[in-house]
C-alpha cells in the first residue's frame, strides 16, 4: 500500500483551525477547507512508490493508475467505470456555510455536457454548469458536531416558519406554501425568491436577518446564515429546507436533486467524481436559475440522518444506493487482532482518531494509504490506545 500525500484546498469558506487541529499542526492564519484523498485531476493525492520498475519515485495517484488501471483498480472496477478511480474523498472543514445547490442525475448530467460542449462553452467559464458527464452524489459524515441544510421542508412547515418572522415582504411566499400540490408550491416560491428584484429581495432578507437575530432558537442557523451573505435571496430558500445537525459519527446522503448546503463543522466526505454544481443562492458565483429549476426535485424530505450498520467483522458500513463508492469506518480496540481489509476494489484508508497500523504503515490523524486492488490489507491499533480508520472504496 501507499502512503498518500495530500492538497489542502483553501477555500474561502474553510475553517482555518480545525484541519491543522486534526493533523496536530499549526495553523497558517489561511482558511483550509478541503483535503482531498484520491486522483481527481484538479488536485491528485502523491505517492512514492519504491520500485524499480516504470512505477517508482514520487508522482500523482492519477499517474500511478494510468501506467496499468487494473492493476491497481481491479478488473471490475475498470471494467464498470473506466480506468480511473470512481470516487474523491475528503476531510472537509466548513468555517463557513458553503453555497446552497444541487447536483444532476447522470442523465441530466450527460445531456448537460454535450449541450454545453456542442455550444462552445469554454469548460472553465464562470457561466459554465457541466464540467464533466457524471453525477456527484456525496456522503458526508460527521467528525465534530456538524450542520447543514438537506432536503425541503414540508410546505406547511416552511410557511410556519416564515410567518414566525413577521416581515410584510415574505407574506406572500407564506400564502403561496399553503396552496396545493406541494411540489408546485415548492416551485413557485423557489422561483419567486430567486427572480425576485434585487434591491427588493435585499431588503427582505435584511428585515428577515434582523427577525431571526432576535428570534434566535431554531432561527439561529438562518441569522448566521446571513451574516456571511447579507442581503442574498439565498438566505430566504434556506429557510425552505431541513436544517440538520449531525452527531459525531452520523452520516448525511445527498443524492441528485436535492437542495443542501454544508453551515459548519469538520467531517469526511466522499463522491463521485464530478465538478458539476447547480447553485440556488449563498454565492457570488453564476445562478443559473432556469437549469437549476429543472434540475431540483421538488419534494419534501425527510433529511435522513444516516447511521452506520455494525456488521460481525468489527466494519460499521454507511449504506447508500450508490455503486461509485462505499464508505465505512472501524474503531480498534487496543491490541486487538488485525482486521483484514484485502478486496478486490481499491482502496484509501484514513486515520481519524488515535493510531492506526495499515501493512507496515503507522497511520496518525489525518494520514491515508492507497490501497490497489487485491493488495493485502490488515489494519490494527496499538497496544496502548484505539485508532480510528475510515475506508472508501468502491461497492464490489
Amino acid at each position: 500500500m501507499d502512503r498518500l500525500s495530500n492538497t489542502v484546498r483553501p477555500y474561502a469558506w474553510g475553517s482555518t483551525t480545525a484541519i491543522p487541529e486534526l493533523l496536530g499542526v499549526a495553523p497558517t492564519g489561511e482558511p483550509q477547507a478541503e483535503m482531498w484523498m484520491g486522483a481527481h485531476p484538479g488536485a491528485p493525492s502523491r505517492v512514492t512508490r519504491d520500485t524499480d520498475d516504470a512505477l517508482g519515485g514520487d508522482q500523482p495517484l492519477s499517474a500511478l493508475i494510468a501506467t496499468d488501471p487494473v492493476r491497481e483498480l481491479g478488473h471490475a472496477t475498470v471494467e464498470q467505470f473506466g480506468p480511473r478511480l470512481p470516487f474523491l474523498f475528503k476531510i472537509l472543514a466548513a468555517g463557513a456555510p458553503l453555497s446552497l445547490q444541487v447536483h444532476p442525475n447522470l442523465a441530466q448530467a450527460k445531456e448537460g455536457y454535450a449541450a454545453e460542449e456542442s455550444a462552445g462553452i469554454p469548460i472553465d467559464a464562470p457561466h459554465r454548469n457541466y464540467k464533466d458527464a457524471n453525477h456527484k452524489p456525496e456522503l458526508i459524515c460527521a467528525l465534530t458536531p456538524f450542520d447543514g441544510l438537506c432536503g425541503f421542508r414540508r410546505p406547511v412547515e416552511a410557511a410556519e416558519l416564515l410567518a414566525g418572522l413577521d416581515v410584510d415582504s415574505l407574506k406572500p411566499y407564506v400564502d403561496l406554501l399553503h396552496a396545493q400540490p406541494e411540489e408546485a408550491a415548492l416551485r413557485e416560491v423557489l422561483t419567486a425568491v430567486l427572480t425576485a428584484d434585487p434591491a427588493e429581495m435585499a431588503a427582505t432578507v435584511a428585515d428577515a436577518t434582523a427577525a431571526a437575530e432576535r428570534l434566535g432558537g431554531h432561527y439561529a442557523p438562518y441569522a448566521a446564515v446571513a451574516q456571511h451573505y447579507p442581503g442574498d435571496p439565498g438566505v430566504i430558500a434556506a429557510m425552505l429546507l431541513n436544517h440538520v445537525r449531525l452527531q459525531p459519527g452520523e452520516g448525511m446522503f445527498l443524492g441528485a436533486g436535492v437542495p443542501h448546503a454544508y453551515l459548519n463543522g469538520l467531517g469526511v466526505e466522499i463522491m463521485a467524481n464530478s465538478d458539476n454544481v447547480l447553485r440556488c443562492g449563498l454565492t457570488p458565483k453564476h445562478v443559473d436559475v432556469p437549469e437549476l429549476l429543472r434540475i431540483v426535485r421538488f419534494e419534501a424530505t425527510d433529511p435522513g440522518v444516516l447511521r452506520p450498520e455494525a456488521s460481525p467483522s468489527g466494519e460499521e458500513v454507511y449504506d447508500t444506493p450508490i455503486e461509485e463508492f462505499r464508505l465505512s469506518r472501524y474503531v480498534l480496540a487496543p491490541g486487538a487482532a488485525p482486521r483484514d481489509l484485502t478486496a478486490p476494489t481499491p482502496q484509501i484508508l484514513l486515520c481519524t482518531a488515535g493510531s492506526v497500523r495499515a501493512g507496515e504503515l503507522t497511520l496518525a490523524p489525518g494520514e491515508s494509504v492507497f490501497v490497489p486492488a487485491q493488495e493485502k490489507a490488515e489494519i490494527s491499533a496499538p497496544d496502548t490506545a484505539p485508532g480510528t480508520v475510515f475506508r472508501a472504496t468502491v461497492v464490489a
